[in-house]
């Protein structure tokens, strides 16, 4: 933090940061474009399918988690990008457990929206 950036001033430059980060990743990354696409298609259908605050939480929360993940994993990638492009064991790592995270958050949310709509037209 710059000196004399404290409580609120620290507030507005932390948010235009966090902005600016949403605003590249939703220029440069085309998997969090369509993952944002796809939570506000969603979005009405968690009103409909949740039973209450509590279900609603979960399945937005879900949603929200694949976009974090997702961010998470677009930022180790350029920063491998960012210290070279040739082929480094470590850096493929890096790469694949990124994927693997967005992986297990994809399956998370689909297992929540698929049991919670289960229980709402099955249940």
């Amino acid at each position: 933090m710059k000196p004399g950036h404290t409580g609120l001033t620290h507030l507005k430059h932390s948010t235009r940061y966090s902005l600016k980060g949403l605003n590249a990743a939703f220029r440069h990354e085309a998997a969090f474009r369509q993952e944002v696409g796809i939570t506000l298609v969603l979005l009405p259908f968690a009103w409909w399918i949740g039973d209450g605050p509590l279900a609603w939480l979960m399945l937005m929360g879900s949603c929200v988690l694949v976009l974090i993940t997702e961010l998470l994993n677009s930022a180790i990638e350029s920063v491998v990008d960012r210290i070279g492009t040739e082929h480094h064991e470590l850096s493929g790592r890096a790469k694949d457990i990124g994927s693997a995270a967005v992986m297990l958050a994809l399956i998370l949310a689909g297992l929540t929206w698929g049991l919670l709509g289960w229980g709402k037209f099955l249940g």
